[in-house]
C-alpha cells in the first residue's frame, strides 16, 4: 500500500472520528471546535474535559500516533518490537500499533495487571 493511499485512508478515518466527536460533544454539552483543531490540540481539549475514558478518545490518540508514524516512515512497524505489523492486521485496523505476537503479549500482561489490582 502506498504512503499516499495510507494517508488518504487515515484522513477519511479522521473525518469520520471528528463527526462522531461532534455528536459526543453535543451530548456532553461541550463546545470544542472539533473541525479546526489539530489532532493533538483536540486530544488536549478532550483531556481537559475529562473525556479520556471515551472509546473515541483512544481512537483519536491511535490516529495521532499513526499519522506521526507515517510522517517519520515508521507506519506499519510494531511499537514494541519494531517488526512489521502483519498486513491483515493493518487492513483490519489501520490504527494497529502492534504485531500479533506483541498484541497477544500486551493483552496477557494487561489481564495480569487487572487481576492484581482487583
Amino acid at each position: 500500500m502506498s504512503r499516499s493511499h495510507i494517508r488518504h485512508e487515515l484522513s477519511e478515518l479522521e473525518a469520520n472520528l471528528r463527526k462522531e466527536l461532534g455528536a459526543l460533544l453535543r451530548l456532553n454539552h461541550l463546545s470544542i471546535d472539533c473541525e479546526s483543531l489539530s489532532l493533538s490540540s483536540l486530544i488536549d481539549e478532550l483531556t481537559a474535559a475529562k473525556l479520556c475514558d471515551e472509546p473515541l478518545f483512544l481512537k483519536l490518540t491511535q490516529l495521532d500516533a499513526a499519522m506521526c508514524q507515517l510522517d517519520i516512515d515508521l507506519y506499519g512497524l510494531c511499537s514494541d518490537c519494531e517488526s512489521e505489523i502483519e498486513q491483515q492486521r493493518i487492513d483490519a485496523n489501520p490504527l494497529e500499533q502492534r504485531c500479533a505476537q506483541c498484541a497477544a503479549d500486551h493483552e496477557h500482561e494487561h489481564r495480569q495487571e487487572l487481576r492484581l489490582t482487583h
